[in-house]
């Protein structure tokens, strides 16, 4: 108050701050201006709480208790962020070491975790495994149905084959098991075939090397397709 000392009322009012109008403070948000409301600050208090509408700047430590919330964009420039427990519904993410995070839709650069636990949905465009590859591109997985066929002996027509639907393309890897093999009646020595024929279409060859004719009951064919580049 040093500055104020020798100058009178009428002269040096401007100078101090109040909640703009005419009211105290209360349970209501008014900003904080100079005494003769000339300038009006994007600083706004109440009884309950502080606000800023303009840009809210802190040189040193801050210490949040209770619940944040952030509005459109977050930017973290420097420095090292610590985060306990996480749940985030959409984040752009360039580079990332997590602990243990809840997101709901995330694009990420680059993933440092020994271990990545996913309970709900996750959308990736191009997974590297390994530090130098390689890269799947693309995971297809559909079930079809299984009418059921007679492998024959080896020494006869000792294959049962078909085609299914399912998305891939020439040359992509195809994962499959038909869930009625294991009580199949009279077989042995059953060997089983997956492979693009063409784009979206897989043909399986169920093949009996065995010395008798065997029947493979109607199931259902669960496949899925993997594409890599190196």
């Amino acid at each position: 108050m040093a500055t104020l000392g020798t100058q009178t009322i009428s002269t040096s009012y401007t100078q101090l701050l109040k909640t703009f109008g005419s009211n105290i403070v209360d349970s209501t948000m008014r900003a904080i201006s100079s005494g003769d409301e000339a300038g009006v600050s994007a600083l706004q208090i109440c009884t309950t709480g502080v606000k800023s509408t303009g840009t809210f700047a802190v040189d040193g430590a801050s210490t949040l208790l209770g619940p944040v919330t952030f509005g459109s964009n977050t930017t973290l420039s420097t420095g090292t962020t610590t985060i306990a427990t996480a749940s985030i519904s959409t984040a752009t993410i360039s580079t990332a070491t997590i602990s243990t995070a809840t997101i709901s839709t995330a694009t990420i650069g680059t993933i440092a975790s020994t271990t990545i636990n996913n309970t709900g949905l996750a959308t990736v465009g191009t997974l590297e495994i390994g530090a130098t590859g390689p890269n799947i591109t693309k995971v297809s997985y559909g079930t079809f149905p299984f009418t059921g066929g007679t492998v024959q002996t080896h020494t006869a027509n000792d294959t049962t084959t078909g085609t299914f639907a399912l998305p891939c393309q020439l040359g992509d890897i195809v994962f499959a098991s038909i869930n009625s093999l294991g009580s199949t009646t009279g077989t042995a020595l059953v060997l089983t075939d997956f492979f693009p024929i063409a784009t979206d279409v897989v043909r399986f060859n169920i093949i009996g090397k065995g010395s008798t004719a065997g029947t493979i009951p109607a199931g259902t064919i669960f496949a899925t397709a993997m594409r890599f580049t190196t």
